[in-house]
């Protein structure tokens, strides 16, 4: 199957082509946490790069939990224009634009000053770093109720901006993959216990999104098809929540893998074949593609045309595609053109595979940023040089982070008239 097939989702919208620009965290928000001149200019590279979905990175449900200090929060109208302006652009080639909704959970710097919240009290475990990150607090049935209305409030500001669908991360560790993990979710109640419970959440969140928006408007999943963690959420699992997921109107599930504990979304894969090396999660799902009634799409490796179009040969509909997109933002229009693009970043081999994971992540990071400010992508940057510019970036990040929190959170002076004044006329 060639990828410039078109995609029939089971809503009825088609997406124009199988390749998706995967979302990446680019913590490009403004001083007031809205879709910033440089998110906008980056955005307009892949629209005209012609992916036929573009998926964005991390939008927050919720302004006090942030998988970022630049993440973009959309909670209210407040800066609906800006939204409707990034959906614009997004479409402006004729793709698919959908916003990734998310909460962080635990993953959560402590540095920003917020309370952490996650289905248990069960503290990161990433050894020297694990200070960066406080000790959550088990959410209340109160808070769990919230964070459901929160989801579906985000999305149906979404469709009024003009995306047309969003996809809802209940992976990487976040809040929604943390409820599904029986390693952070030792709840007793109706939240946690067996996989039916831990995945309650995640339903419920999935029904209350479908309930808000109009059916043309798709709403899709992001699940991992393994935490990569002995006792945690396992392929099994992801097959069987996908058979959950089957009777919920969703219209595509993206497949990927790994936290922040352990970053298999990075580049682990279960054997050392070219394709399994350049698509990390085939192999889960192709086995969880039995039991799906909605398309599948996976992400996680995927730089060539030819490893793309054997993906599909292998019963997959949609190939997401992340650093790549980050290189050459007009990859999908090189491979129609017939170019034999295939790019990539310098493998980083650093005994601490922590500091490797920020690395990486800071590399891709340094390409979106030149692409936002009109510039070239840079492969061969060091990634020592990266993630030095990345801390110095979310330095800043989270001081203005900060003071909007704080410009949020004052109380507000309400200016009584003056008895005394009104009595003396004045």
């Amino acid at each position: 199957m060639t990828v410039f097939e078109k995609l029939t989702l089971p809503n009825g919208s088609v997406i124009p082509n199988r390749i998706a620009k995967a979302a990446m965290e680019e913590n490009m928000a403004d001083a007031d946490q809205a879709p910033s001149q440089d998110l906008l200019r980056l955005y307009k590279s892949w629209a005209d790069g012609e992916a036929g979905l573009i998926i964005t990175g991390n939008v927050m449900v919720d302004g006090r939990a942030m998988t970022g200090p630049g993440g973009v929060v959309l909670e209210d109208d407040r800066h609906l224009d800006q939204f409707k302006r990034w959906a614009e652009i997004g479409r402006s080639r004729g793709a698919q634009m959908w916003l990734q909704i998310n909460h962080p959970g635990r993953q959560m710097q402590a540095n920003l000053g917020q309370k952490t919240f996650a289905p248990s009290a069960v503290a990161m475990d990433l050894g020297k770093m694990s200070s960066r990150f406080a000790v959550p607090e088990a959410m209340t049935e109160d808070v769990i109720a919230e964070i459901i209305r929160r989801f579906a409030r985000t999305a149906q500001l979404g469709e009024q901006a003009g995306f047309t669908g969003v996809e809802i991360h209940a992976a990487h560790g976040y809040l929604l993959s943390q409820f599904l993990s029986p390693l952070i979710n030792r709840r007793t109640d109706a939240w946690g216990g067996s996989l039916e419970n831990r995945a309650r959440l995640l339903l419920e969140v999935v029904k209350a999104v479908r309930a808000i928006v109009s059916p043309g408007f798709a709403v899709a999943v992001k699940l991992n098809s393994a935490d990569f963690q002995r006792g945690g959420f396992s392929s099994d699992d992801a097959r069987q929540v996908v058979e959950m997921l089957n009777h919920l109107d969703v219209d595509l599930v993206e497949l990927s893998g790994g936290s922040y504990e352990a970053p298999a979304m990075q580049g682990q894969s279960r054997d050392g074949r070219t394709l399994a090396r350049e698509a990390y999660f085939l192999e889960f799902a192709r086995d969880i593609k039995t039991v799906a009634r909605m398309p599948l799409m996976i992400t996680g490796g995927i730089r060539r045309r030819a490893i793309a179009e054997q993906v599909l040969d292998n019963g997959i509909d949609m190939v997401g595609i992340g650093t790549a997109l980050a290189i050459d933002p007009h990859l999908a229009r090189d491979w129609r053109l017939g170019k034999d693009s295939a790019p990539e970043l310098q493998p980083i081999t650093w005994k601490n595979k922590t500091l490797a994971s920020l690395a990486s992540m800071a590399a891709v990071k340094f390409q979106l940023r030149r692409l936002s400010r009109g510039g070239s992508p840079d492969p061969k940057v060091s990634p020592l040089w990266a993630l030095i510019l990345q801390q110095v970036a979310t330095a800043f990040r989270t001081r203005q982070y900060r003071r909007w929190i704080a410009r949020r959170s004052a109380p507000k002076v309400s200016f009584a008239p003056d008895p005394i004044a009104r009595r003396a006329g004045t």
